[in-house]
């Protein structure tokens, strides 16, 4: 059972950061999908690929993974590059 613990980052099509500050576990797929023979929808039987755990810090988040003996890594969240321009930049 391995998981992969990250932070959302920010929505590029909005300015907000709400929920960027949360920390989630996520469960890799155990089994690949496939499509069913009815509907052509992908799809498999691994349930746990629906599950996400959400922790205020890494921290708690790998706690939970040791407690229950899940193996978990950590994704580091990039750092935040600010491309700083002036408007006056526009017409250069």
């Amino acid at each position: 059972m391995a998981a992969r613990i990250f932070q959302r980052p920010k929505n590029a099509m909005q300015s907000g950061r709400a929920n960027t500050d949360r920390w989630i576990l996520e469960f890799e797929p155990a089994e690949a999908k496939k499509p069913d023979p009815l509907t052509g929808w992908a799809g498999s039987g691994d349930t746990r690929q629906q599950v996400q755990l959400f922790f205020p810090d890494a921290v708690a988040a790998t706690a939970y993974a040791l407690k229950y003996g899940i193996a978990a890594r950590i994704e580091q969240t990039p750092p935040r590059r600010l491309k700083i321009q002036a408007y006056a930049d526009n017409f250069r």
